[in-house]
């Protein structure tokens, strides 16, 4: 998961240096800034009015281009950003989805019951035409969509009675807005009385309902006492304007925001003093301000600060979001970490896939079981000063000159989400080659592996978990015998008993501990060879060639016994190394030998040292039921307990994967025991 979460922010990172690198490309090019200003005498009469269009103001009684300029002097500066998005938006020939209604419930569960939003429906009566044509009603969608309202159409044919109730006798345009200023509060219906059925006029009305919504200011006494009156609102946004009526998507937003910031429209078209204003600190004309407990802060001044619904709108979300808002952020972070397991997975694809959707159903569902204790928390009344506090910490970083570059980028890729999706999958490309090419020097077999491969070790290890049951939960590699023996499974199908013994492999065994046994003040045979060979060697060099060559030779004999099965379901004594002596005595004599001897060392005492911390002391074999002999090669199983290299091997590879003793399987993991230290009379003379 760090891995993942270390990748992403990288990602983001790239992101962040990329879009710089872009504003260079742009200013090397062109010489200018996605933040300069840009004159309006320059523009075009039709850029000019697309720029009032996006920012919703009306202007089908200017025919003049001087006219249209000064109105869009009055309603902001103009940067270049603002009118790259302005006319990207304009040439974009997308169709905006409306909504047809089949019912009386679906129009009250999206309309009447949504509280934050505008909802423009165009009713169709029983056996009418509607009000606005196909082509008009085209025209008014993609213009009011720009500003968030939804539309939508209600045929009466559908749901007659419904009609009847509400009045609707003939085709109308219904228009849903927020009745209270509170957030989640009651929705009023309010019908189109005009006579002229043009997109200009309907935008009117419905633009002059949502003004309407806006607390407006005429004069400097009351702007003193709005100013210094202190309200449930702590983030209040002031528009400074010359207009008769705030711009649409201004009057959009204070709907959206209901609850969360106060919008204040100023009008000052017949002020004739404006000191006050330069008291608070309000110099130009338009001016957007924000005032919050912090402080004053002027929108527009910072990279990404457009006079546009969209810039506005990711500002004040920053500043006061909702917990809708800050889930669906925690969603889309955690759905791109997520993906990263596309890439940082190795191996086959269809693993990758299979992995992916592992992780994406994971992490979406711890996501949604750790919201829902802190929905909880959020509405016990204690917490009411640690909300106030993490709003006043957003405010704070989110007012800074990183946080608008960050909006801005957001906003870019956005715009371009093709540019988003090409440089995250080149990101995932760069980590998958370079996690390939580390994984290759550890586990090459991993990285190689095609589909067949993997889906064969798939379905191994799905027969085990449904034939198996007891076996599948325990934790043991998933590699089968039937990569070895494909025979073996139409061996089992024949023999349906066998199906009770699970399949097990038997690759464990190589990682089980093993040592020799020595006796204190003896020295084996082989430690007096090679010290009579070469005194001068170092010991530590010894002793490592000496185990590799012992684990050298086990794993030639575990190979022996893996090909030829028949073999191993008794010990073979003469693959013993201590049994020379057992095969040529009686049971008798065996029986007859006491537990602590030591063969020709009866009198020495084992070195316990040499043994694992986990492993039980004793001195025989319960296999073969042979003593250790100074020398000769121990093997410990999970449990404890101790044998023969070879006795025990054999013992577990005839499928026999349990201690001979206690009976514990020979693959889990157990807790130690506790060790004590043997005393001398511990061992019978």
């Amino acid at each position: 998961m760090w891995l993942k979460l270390f990748f992403l922010l990288l990602y983001f990172l790239v992101l962040f240096v990329l879009a710089r690198f872009f504003e260079a490309i742009v200013w090397y090019e062109t010489g200018i800034f996605a933040t300069q200003l840009v004159d309006p005498v320059a523009l075009s009469f039709k850029k000019l009015k697309t720029i009032l269009e996006c920012r919703g103001l009306g202007y089908s009684g200017l025919p003049e281009k001087k006219d249209v300029r000064e109105l869009v002097e009055k309603s902001g500066d103009l940067m270049e950003g603002e009118l790259y998005s302005a006319l990207k938006e304009e040439e974009a020939s997308e169709s905006v989805s409306s909504t047809n209604f089949s019912g009386e419930m679906h129009f009250y569960e999206l309309v009447e019951d949504t509280k934050d939003g505008i909802w423009l429906v165009q009713v169709i009566a029983n056996d009418r035409s509607p009000l606005v044509g196909k082509i008009h009603w085209e025209k008014m969608v993609k213009k009011v969509s720009r500003f968030g309202i939804r539309t939508g159409t209600f045929n009466c044919s559908s749901d007659p009675r419904y009609c009847r109730r509400r009045g609707w006798v003939r085709s109308t345009l219904i228009m849903s807005v927020p009745q209270t200023s509170t957030s989640k509060g009651k929705v009023m219906l309010k019908e189109y009385s005009g006579r002229k059925i043009e997109v200009e006029h309907i935008f009117k009305w419905i633009t002059a309902h949502a003004a309407s919504r806006i607390k407006t200011i005429y004069n400097a006494e009351r702007l003193k006492e709005e100013w210094n009156k202190s309200d449930q609102y702590w983030v209040k946004i002031y528009l400074f304007a010359n207009l008769d009526q705030p711009p649409a998507f201004f009057s959009a937003l204070s709907i959206k925001f209901t609850g969360r910031v106060e919008f204040i429209f100023v009008n000052v078209e017949k002020w004739d003093n404006k000191s006050y204003m330069t008291d608070i600190g309000v110099y130009n004309m338009p001016s957007y301000i924000l005032r919050t407990p912090e402080g004053i802060y002027r929108y527009g001044n910072h990279t990404g600060e457009y006079i546009s619904l969209q810039a506005m709108d990711s500002f004040l979300r920053s500043l006061q979001p909702e917990v809708n808002d800050l889930f669906v952020l925690s969603l889309v972070l955690v759905n791109l970490m997520a993906w990263m397991d596309l890439f940082i997975t190795q191996g086959a694809t269809i693993k990758r896939f299979v992995v992916l959707i592992s992780t994406l159903g994971t992490y979406n569902s711890l996501l949604i079981i750790s919201w829902l204790p802190v929905l909880g928390f959020l509405q016990l009344p204690y917490l009411d000063s640690f909300y106030e506090y993490s709003l006043k910490l957003l405010r704070y970083s989110n007012t800074t000159t990183l946080a608008s570059w960050v909006r801005a980028d957001w906003m870019f890729y956005s715009s371009h989400p093709a540019l988003f999706l090409s440089t995250y999958l080149g990101h995932g490309l760069l980590i998958d080659y370079f996690e390939k090419k580390r994984r290759r020097n550890i586990n090459s077999d991993e990285v190689n592996a095609n589909n067949l491969e993997w889906l064969s070790s798939l379905w191994d290890w799905y027969t085990s978990y449904l034939f198996h049951p007891i076996a599948s939960f325990q934790n043991f590699p998933v590699e089968s015998d039937w990569d070895e023996d494909p025979d073996l499974f139409l061996e089992r199908l024949a023999f349906p008993d066998l199906w009770l013994h699970p399949l097990i492999p038997t690759d464990y065994i190589k990682n089980l501990p093993m040592w020799r046994f020595k006796c204190l003040g003896v020295q084996s045979e082989e430690e007096m060879s090679e010290g009579s060979q070469d005194i001068e060697n170092d010991s530590d060099s010894e002793s490592t060639d000496t185990l590799s060559s012992e684990k050298e030779v086990f794993e030639d004999n575990l190979s022996i016994i893996h090909s030829s099965p028949g073999r191993a379901s008794h010990c073979d004594a003469k693959a013993c190394s201590c049994a020379n002596k057992y095969c040529q005595t009686s049971p008798y004599e065996r029986k007859g030998r006491s537990y602590g001897s030591y063969s020709a060392n009866e009198d020495m005492e084992p070195d316990w040292l040499t043994w694992p911390a986990d492993m039980l002391h004793c001195t025989e074999c319960v296999v073969c039921l042979e003593n250790f002999e100074n020398g000769c090669l121990l093997m410990g199983l999970p449990c404890g307990h101790v044998f023969h290299q070879n006795c025990i091997v054999m013992w577990l590879a005839g499928g026999r994967h349990c201690c001979p003793v206690c009976r514990w399987p020979s693959y889990k993991k157990k807790q130690p025991y506790a060790q004590h230290q043997p005393l001398s009379n511990d061992f019978p003379s």
